[in-house]
């Protein structure tokens, strides 16, 4: 690792854990809660509160960087130079409810592409990063992806909440993979299922339709992991755009 890639690295998962601090200490009572465009889509004061707090910190330490955001109205263009691509909390409905699966993401990409991952679940104190072509890890530990067939497999899925007209598809390949897996899952955060399959927890993920935050961070984490992560099709992920995502540990799928 460059001696500023590593720097960089460290000065960001220094940002995303002070954020993780916000949300354990959070006073719910005084949360304003709105609502965005679809089913049981969330915003608190929050989510907006951690997001200035990364796009402010985060441009201070890159500051030639787009910032994307999940809060923000307006999106820049990541396809030239640095961009990075936040979720400030991943799984807000579980925040809303003291559900204690929600997380903090933070992706850099690179001319488009995906060049390091941050994710951290305050509640477990595990800060899952990635840096391309370096590996994963989960606090300074190495991680890999399982070995286990879909037979031997834990299955997580995504229900796509704010589109409701993906429903009915998504439960009938939720109940298709129940039949052929151990078991199914559903936590409330993409990002936090991702890096599950990146530790080797779970051996499949899916969800029919996510957007750039919800995964850019996340999916680097997995193929660094040694796994696999396309969109629903088998297709190359997307980064400047929503779409479905598939990611396994390689063997399932």
């Amino acid at each position: 690792m460059k001696l500023e890639e590593s720097r960089l690295l460290q000065d960001i998962t220094d940002i995303v854990r002070e954020c993780g601090g916000i949300i354990l200490h959070a006073d719910r009572d005084k949360s304003i809660v709105d609502e965005k465009a679809g089913h049981a889509n969330f915003v608190t004061t929050y989510d907006k509160m951690i997001q200035e707090k990364l796009k402010k910190e985060l441009l201070a330490l890159l500051p030639e960087a787009v910032f994307v955001g999940e809060e923000e109205d307006t999106h820049a263009s990541i396809e030239a130079g640095y961009a990075f691509i936040v979720d400030p909390i991943d799984g807000t409905t579980n925040f809303i409810r003291d559900y204690h699966t929600s997380a903090v993401s933070v992706g850099l990409a690179k001319d488009g592409a995906p060049y390091m991952g941050i994710v951290y679940n305050p509640y477990l104190d595990e800060m899952f990063t990635a840096i391309k072509g370096q590996g994963a890890y989960l606090n300074g530990r190495p991680i890999h992806v399982s070995t286990n067939s879909l037979r031997d497999g834990i299955v997580i899925f995504g229900t796509a909440t704010y589109y409701e007209e993906l429903a009915e598809r998504t439960f009938a390949l939720a109940y298709e993979y129940y039949q052929k897996s151990l078991d199914v899952r559903r936590s409330g955060s993409s990002a936090i299922d991702l890096c599950s399959i990146a530790a080797g927890r779970a051996e499949l993920f899916f969800e029919l339709r996510l957007c750039p935050w919800d995964y850019a961070a996340a999916s680097l984490i997995v193929t660094e992991a040694g796994g696999r992560v396309t969109d629903a099709e088998g297709g190359e992920l997307p980064y400047g755009k929503s779409s479905s995502v598939m990611a396994t540990n390689g063997v399932c799928g």
